[in-house]
């Protein structure tokens, strides 16, 4: 399920868009003000912003600049102006798309769908706040950073790839060791634990999505199942 962050002063425009997308799996954050959004942006992680220009105190270009400080999260401005000076002004200051009110609800789901398409690449995942970075290393809930040994980095990174699917103590063994080694399938028990453990640390429900499926094995679930 991706994360949107959702902005606009209208409330009814907030809730008309939410249930547009909650049938596609996306899950919405509504914030009627720059200010509530940036407070939003300081504790949790989204996939997508959906932007309105014109909003009071501080319009839609001017939180875009803001959020271009700290993020690369793909945004998309969403209002109803349609001059061409507006879109241009917009995609310098770091927005990724433009789409003007009043719009089809395809269309959107098009553009949101072929941008994270786009901003996504395979050696990063994001799951409910968690960021798996295998280029950098990095592995975080919410912009804290889980410190992972190579071994329980690389564990995490075949679960997340692969959700739902379970893998047992062998096969695990055999991702993350090679097919020659020696390692017991204790070994995986013990990384499972240190790893739960880490996860919960920075207060993301890791028993919830990190599921022992007994006499087999490990898996990795997005949502409660």
């Amino acid at each position: 399920m991706q994360k949107v962050l959702l902005v606009d002063d209208e409330q009814r425009m907030l809730d008309l868009i939410a249930l547009y997308l909650k049938p596609h799996n996306y899950f919405c954050k509504k914030a009627v003000s720059a200010l509530e959004a940036l407070a939003f942006l300081e504790m949790e992680s989204f996939d997508i912003i959906l932007l309105d220009i014109m909003m009071p105190e501080m319009d839609g270009w001017e939180l875009c600049h803001e959020i271009r400080k700290f993020s690369d999260v793909p945004i998309i401005m969403l209002t109803a102006r349609e001059q061409q000076e507006d879109i241009i002004k917009g995609l310098k200051l770091g927005a990724d798309d433009y789409i003007t009110k009043p719009f089809h609800e395809e269309e959107l789901l098009a553009r949101m769908g072929a941008l994270l398409r786009r901003m996504s690449p395979k050696n990063v995942i994001k799951v409910n706040g968690l960021l798996w970075d295998e280029d950098r290393f990095e592995f975080t809930y919410n912009r804290q950073s889980i410190k992972l040994t190579p071994k329980e980095f690389l564990m995490m990174g075949h679960l997340l790839k692969n959700p739902n699917k379970v893998f047992s103590r062998e096969q695990l063994i055999q991702l993350i060791w090679g097919f020659d080694s020696e390692t017991e399938g204790r070994t995986i028990d013990s990384h499972v634990r240190n790893v739960r453990e880490k996860i919960r640390q920075v207060g993301f429900p890791v028993d919830d999505h990190f599921i022992t499926v007994w006499g087999i094995g490990y898996k990795w679930i997005n949502g409660i199942e």
